[in-house]
């Protein structure tokens, strides 16, 4: 026992040691922004990060400024905090910055995918031409359709359906939105209650992934999760697979453009059901969670209620449905609702969190808009985290933590767009899908998603909190920096299709 205890204290003396002589070589030069190497060598502050990268960013800020590069796991980042100095990072006339090595790395960890040259462009031609004008109304048109088969059945409407009913609200909007997206996206059988079904076992283990998604991303998970998240990839390549989608019906034209080009490509199928895994948690791993944060802030917020009712009784008119009948109106609907929109955005400031990275190639000059300029290294990475630089910056949103469904728009009624950080204009006053080159070629997509269902729900459900003075839960930290923020706890709610007169 002597013997063993020698040698393990023997190796962690090497260990600690190989992991210093890791961390050594890294000083600050002159004109670098300040660095943090953290108290563990080569992990730096990964723990810190990884378990509250909110709290921990807030910490480096007051204590290092605008700019500073911290070691994350073997890797720096630089965090630039000052909103007014983003547009040469997120413009990047040099091509200094690549946003497109690091999304290849990650899709490769995460879905398996191999990304070829030419990937990036191709999606994003894709999204311009089927979810934007006429290829978004038609997307629309599916998505409501979506809704419609998940929220009343393949018969529309049930004997019992105007009954209360009592569900989580978090479970409640990420299921209806994870399965109506997916029926949109990936088509039909000829059986709807089969669809139904495999929508919702889908749904199941999507939720078991994304539970653990975080902390794959961060290589944290223990033997057993490993063997999980292998389990559910390859679930999710089969039931996605392009044999499965030969036997369905009403697949969206931007999925089946995109696979027409990877198949135009030579990619094997094996990839391409790889791809569809990776499109499927692009579309629809956000919409049900920024979904559940709009109606929470409805629920709690009686006036911002009131106010989408009465837009939306102002462009549906009364609606009302009919037994055995699904819902339907004119989608084009959704360009007349600056209430509900303003409802949208201020939930996504609230509750969309994304880190949007660069990679700096080559050594390269940062500009700051006070005119200091920084030294950035080859190899690491330039770091934004809106959330915490912008969306709670009180000089550009005061109060920033309340909810203001007004907040963006003007006097007038119109959107407000005219926002100020010390006395000056400016640009990204909110970013929750990203901005330059790596904004989220499915925004819009996924906005009128929400705002269907949201539309949906207020329209044709009485809703109410089982508890109305339930506080709104704070959110699950360890999600920070992955898109929209999840709650730390459920809310429970009872709804009800209204009766029919």
């Amino acid at each position: 026992m002597v013997l063993w205890g020698l040698m393990l204290g023997a190796l962690l003396v090497f260990t600690v040691g190989f992991l210093c002589l890791l961390g050594l070589p890294r000083q600050r030069r002159p004109q670098e922004p300040p660095l943090d190497k953290g108290p563990i060598p080569w992990l730096g502050h990964a723990m810190a990060f990884r378990n509250n990268m909110f709290e921990f960013l807030k910490h480096m800020w007051a204590k290092h400024g605008d700019v500073f590069t911290v070691q994350l796991g073997g890797q720096y980042f630089t965090f630039v905090m000052d909103p007014l100095s983003f547009g040469p990072i997120l413009k990047d006339a040099q091509r200094k910055l690549d946003f497109v090595e690091y999304a290849e790395k990650l899709v490769l960890k995460v879905f398996g995918y191999q990304s070829m040259q030419g990937d990036y462009r191709m999606i994003h031609s894709a999204s311009t031409k089927y979810l934007m004008g006429d290829g978004l109304a038609e997307l629309n048109k599916s998505m409501l359709h979506g809704l419609s088969l998940v929220m009343l059945g393949p018969m529309s409407q049930s004997p019992d359906a105007s009954c209360w009913r009592e569900d989580g609200l978090f479970h409640f909007c990420y299921n209806i939105l994870f399965r109506a997206g997916y029926l949109s996206l990936f088509g039909y059988t000829k059986d709807q209650e089969q669809d139904l079904r495999q929508s919702e076992e889908l749904f199941v283990q999507f939720r078991k992934f994304d539970r653990l998604f975080p902390r794959f991303v961060y290589s944290l998970l223990g033997p057993r999760e490993w063997l999980e998240v292998g389990r559910l990839q390859r679930l999710f390549y089969k039931a996605l697979s392009v044999q499965q989608n030969l036997e369905k019906n009403g697949i969206s034209s931007w999925i089946s453009y995109m696979l027409q080009y990877l198949r135009e490509q030579g990619i094997a199928p094996a990839m391409q059901d790889k791809f569809n895994f990776m499109m499927l948690w692009a579309s629809q791993g956000n919409t049900g969670p920024i979904s559940f944060w709009a109606l929470l802030f409805l629920l709690k917020h009686p006036e911002a209620m009131q106010a989408v009712k009465e837009e939306a009784t102002q462009v549906l008119g009364e609606a009302k449905l009919k037994a055995r009948q699904s819902f339907d109106f004119d989608v084009s609907i959704l360009h007349r609702t600056p209430v509900l929109d303003s409802v949208m955005e201020e939930t996504l400031r609230l509750g969309a969190a994304p880190t949007l990275l660069r990679v700096v190639q080559g050594d390269h000059v940062l500009k700051m808009a006070n005119g200091q300029e920084y030294q950035l290294r080859s190899g690491d990475t330039v770091a934004l985290f809106p959330y915490l630089s912008v969306h709670m910056d009180p000089d550009i949103h005061p109060e920033p933590t309340a909810f203001k469904y007004d907040r963006f728009l003007d006097s007038n009624g119109s959107r407000k767009v005219d926002f100020y950080k010390a006395g000056k204009k400016i640009h990204h006053y909110t970013m929750p899908w990203g901005s330059g080159v790596s904004i989220c070629p499915g925004r819009f997509l996924a906005i009128n998603e929400m705002k269907l269902f949201v539309l949906l729900m207020v329209m044709y459900f009485d809703m109410e909190l089982v508890d109305p003075d339930t506080p709104v839960p704070p959110v699950e930290p360890r999600r920070w920096g992955f898109g929209t923020m999840q709650p730390s706890h459920e809310v429970h709610f009872r709804y009800r299709l209204r009766p029919i007169d």
